[in-house]
């Protein structure tokens, strides 16, 4: 990308941005150099000319794809997600996780900054103010022109997982670090018709390595119907939608086959975790399945003698518990999601989350479910991401497993 303030207007991108050209020229520090001689250091594709982070030349790319219907909790849980990895990787697994880009990942900061960060933090405020709805277009969104056809292309967030000093495998830490790239639409871009030549914005999900279904209960008639008395009063004051999420999955589904090239009769061989958000409305119902009311996270310490420290082991076993009695429980209220994850993927695991757990309130004032940020306590919203990476990263998050207590 050049650097010279003259040299504005890419063919590809517009009249606002730098040109992109092919170097042929470089200074004695290697640096390439614009037409203007200045030395120029950021990168670009050179078929769409978008920006390429440098740590995407020098990671292992993990893809990693987010699906759901409009208003199920993505960008809550997201947001809390990437907040809560930020707190708990390095401490309790000796692993960092960092923004790649920070430029990538500016409006996921702004959510994690108004959750967690924020300046009002004991006032009620409700929860669709605090993060905005994802949008089709916009910043998310990078447009190319190619001629004169113009394509809109989703941009991901971008993060550095890498083993640091600690963790058993720090010598392997080059091998083992990974690009994390994470992929949020809005959930208009699952419905039929919405992936296009134009705008191919869900063609990701070919490519994840896990794909997270996100599921809404409190939207589904048949499990509302059994979700806490509290939780029922809320959304009957408010103007509640009840969707058909199950056609979000099939949608997606059908896409993945179709740029995967699947058959119909053929299982996709990527796993789809299904995280049931609101955990905080319907708890009361999986604790009596499970026997488990502790609300803690499923990793426990597990003594090394690696450097004199003890880090942390996922507890795959309770993990799967979970996952055996909360299928158990969708079977009975909502047996066309299990159904349809089944029938597309391998292997189907379930996890329920809350994004700011047990705090939120229907504030009469406005109408809407609020909350109070400094109460904002998420539970098992980090455990969809250790579990993609304990499972298909060997040797970066250890495990304990089945009939064996060594990670």
């Amino acid at each position: 990308m050049s650097e010279h303030t003259d040299l504005l207007g890419d063919p590809r991108l517009g009249s606002d941005f730098q040109q992109r050209f092919l170097p042929t020229r470089f200074n004695v520090a290697g640096e390439a150099l614009d037409s203007k001689g200045f030395p120029c250091s950021s990168l670009a594709c050179p078929r769409c000319h978008l920006v390429i982070p440098r740590p995407v030349l020098e990671l292992d790319p993990l893809f990693l794809s987010m699906i759901g219907s409009p208003g199920s909790g993505k960008s809550f849980l997201l947001a809390s997600m990437t907040w809560q990895l930020r707190q708990v990787l390095t401490p309790e697994f000796r692993v960092s996780f960092s923004d790649a880009d920070p430029s990538f990942n500016r409006s996921l900061n702004d959510y994690e900054e108004s959750l967690f960060l924020n300046a009002r933090a004991e006032e009620l405020q409700p929860l669709a103010g605090l993060i905005r709805k994802t949008e089709e277009q916009g910043e998310l969104y990078d447009t190319v022109a190619f001629g004169n056809q113009t394509i809109s292309y989703p941009r991901p967030f971008l993060f550095a997982v890498q083993p640091q000093n600690g963790h058993p495998n720090e010598a392997r830490a080059e091998k083992l670090g990974r690009l994390v790239c994470l992929y949020d639409n809005a959930g208009e871009s699952f419905q039929p018709g919405k992936d296009d030549v134009g705008s191919p914005v869900t063609r990701h999900m070919a490519h994840s390595r896990a794909l997270y279904y996100v599921f809404d209960p409190t939207q589904d008639s048949r499990f509302r119907a059994h979700i806490s008395p509290a939780a029922q009063a809320a959304l009957a004051k408010q103007t509640g939608r009840s969707t058909r999420q199950e056609q979000v999955l099939q949608e997606a589904a059908a896409r993945i086959r179709r740029y995967a090239r699947l058959r119909q009769t053929e299982k996709h061989d990527r796993p789809l975790i299904v995280v049931v958000t609101k955990y905080d409305a319907w708890s009361r119902l999986l604790e009596e399945l499970v026997g488990d009311s502790s609300r803690s996270e499923p990793w426990r310490t597990v003594p090394s003698a690696h450097n004199g420290f003890d880090i942390n082991s996922l507890d795959l076993p309770r993990i799967e518990h979970y996952s055996q009695r909360l299928r158990l429980l969708m079977q009975k209220f909502c047996p066309d999601i299990v159904a349809a994850a089944e029938s597309f993927a391998q292997e189907v695991i379930y996890m329920p989350s809350s994004a700011v757990g047990w705090a939120t309130k229907f504030d009469q004032r406005s109408g809407l479910m609020s909350i109070r940020p400094s109460q904002t306590r998420p539970f098992w919203v980090t455990i969809p991401f250790l579990y993609a990476l304990c499972r298909w990263t060997p040797g970066l998050i250890p495990a304990i497993r089945r009939r064996d207590e060594t990670p």
